[in-house]
């Protein structure tokens, strides 16, 4: 019982960097209904704000496998920790568009080295029963990172109000961005008191410290049957050379790459980190309002929690294809019932609502009034045109809010829905597999390719997203999601394979051809 908890400790300290991850992802969508007008930033640079971070991890991605290769796992996530620290500091004191982002883009470098690397560090310390639950606390780490964030900035907003004499308009996103802070050192502190990983050990010849550390967390009987396997595996590994990323390219690695890029490439281009970097623009454009678009991104973290928990349940149980199967499923018809929900939407300013209207030129929107919109695209450009986009981009809760008739309920239910499917299938499933398809000699430099191109992705979502919902208008952009994960659904079936329930060493001999 004494190494069952021990193993769960280390796994959730190694997997603390997914809750930077997520708080990192999910305070940026309140940043930036603050930090955008006040840089005066267009569509792009505030696609660039949220997305530059995901440029960098790309870039952290495809090295780090391979330099943790070299300098050890636990050595370069404990540099991975003081980077987070480093970013948290310099994101809020910023003072211009381009200090922001670049500030970001080191948070970027941390999280892209840490999403690889805890995955690979927890399967190669766990056992065939336990790996998928272990590898999962990643994913969970990351949706507790997203409700902390999505927690912090509805407090943030419910005090920034006109009393309040600390917090304004002006400095409350630096204070969404300062705090990340403090869970960065915390983590930096507790990464010390982990062990090096036992196959790591094996590879870099120092065997006698690799069967220390897996008696140690394994116990005498377990400990000596992963170090027998792990023997058997890495013998002929220690003679060869260093790999070169055209190694992944041969025939008897192809099939598990093809899968590896497959899920990678579909975790992301599905729009998650559009959904979750954006969360209080998406549901402010359902016409709730700012407060309650504060609201509901804790309610939509809630539900990724409460998710990841059921594929933690689930995933050596049910296994990892079903898993992932219904997931996308459900993924796509979420998506699809938000197109459909958006679509239907009209926009009508009435004079009464121009009346309450607060800001400057706020009366020159009566040459509008009551005029029908039945897309979003044509009514937001015509406000900007009239008032100017600044101006809009600081007052579109308001404004949304008063002209929008739509079910509202129908959206919350898709984007919920959408966030549900992925938590307990696309979101940890995918990081488990690839911690389980890849021999050990490749598995640093396969999990950090395919991770790269995983982050390629996801940045520009993220980057383009802003411009997709100003210039295709909501319904379009969550149908093109939407047909994209109802496509990769129908390639999943003929070719995932399940993996639960065999060691990495069983795994390598029944794919790699």
């Amino acid at each position: 019982m004494k190494n069952k908890s021990q193993i769960i400790s280390i796994s959730l300290i190694v997997a603390l960097g997914g809750f930077l991850f997520g708080f990192d992802a999910g305070i940026i969508s309140g940043v930036m209904t603050f930090a955008g007008p006040e840089f005066d930033l267009t569509e792009i640079q505030s696609g660039w704000v949220v997305s530059s971070p995901s440029f960098a991890a790309m870039i952290a991605m495809l090295f780090s496998g391979r330099l943790s290769d070299a300098i050890g796992r636990k050595k370069l996530l404990i540099i991975v920790a003081l980077l987070y620290a480093i970013s948290a500091i310099f994101s809020a004191l910023a003072s211009s568009y381009e200090m922001l982002y670049i500030a970001r883009m080191i948070g970027g470098f941390a999280f892209g080295a840490a999403l690889v690397l805890a995955p690979m560090y927890i399967a190669e310390i766990s056992t065939a029963e336990n790996r998928g639950k272990l590898v999962s606390l990643q994913q969970l780490n990351i949706v507790f990172g997203f409700f902390a964030a999505f927690l912090s900035n509805y407090f943030f907003n419910k005090y920034n109000t006109v009393e309040s004499a600390s917090l304004t308009d002006e400095n409350v996103w630096r204070w969404m961005l300062g705090v990340e802070f403090l869970p960065a050192v915390l983590y930096f502190l507790l990464l010390f008191f982990v062990p090096k990983s036992p196959r790591w050990l094996y590879l870099n010849g120092h065997i006698a410290e690799a069967k220390e550390v897996c008696i140690n967390i394994h116990g005498n009987e377990v400990g000596s049957s992963e170090i027998k396997s792990i023997e058997e595996n890495t013998a002929t590994d220690q003679k060869k050379s260093d790999i070169k990323i055209k190694e992944l390219l041969k025939p008897s690695l192809r099939f598990i790459l093809i899968v590896g890029l497959v899920v990678g490439v579909l975790q992301q281009i599905t729009g998650i980190n559009a959904v979750y970097f954006y969360a209080t623009s998406i549901f402010k454009q359902t016409g709730i309002g700012t407060d309650a678009a504060f609201s509901s991104g804790v309610l939509l973290s809630t539900i990724s929690v409460v998710f990841t928990f059921v594929a933690i349940y689930l995933i050596d149980r049910m296994g990892r294809r079903p898993l992932l199967l219904v997931g996308i499923a459900g993924i796509s018809i979420s998506l699809l019932v938000c197109a459909f929900g958006f679509n239907q939407a009209t926009y009508q300013l009435k004079q009464e609502h121009i009346n309450q209207f607060e800001f400057a030129n706020s009366s020159n929107l009566e040459s509008i009034a009551n005029k029908v919109y039945t897309s979003d695209v044509d009514f937001k450009n015509e406000i900007k045109s009239i008032i100017g986009a600044n101006v809009f981009n600081k007052n579109d809760g308001a404004i949304l809010e008063a002209a929008t008739t739509i079910n509202s309920t129908l959206i919350l239910i898709g984007i919920l829905g959408f966030v549900a499917c992925f938590a307990f299938s696309l979101g940890p499933v995918m990081w488990v597999l690839l911690s389980e398809l890849f021999p050990l000699k490749y598995r640093g430099l396969a999990i950090g390719s395919i991770a790269f191109i995983n982050s390629f992705i996801s940045s520009v979502v993220q980057l383009v997203f802003p411009w997709e919902l100003s210039n295709l208008g909501n319904s379009l952009t969550f149908f093109i999601f939407g047909i994209i994960a109802l496509i990769g659904f129908f390639v999943m079936v003929k070719i995932l394979p399940e993996t639960k329930g065999k060691s990495l060493e069983e795994l390598e001999k029944q794919l790699v051809k």
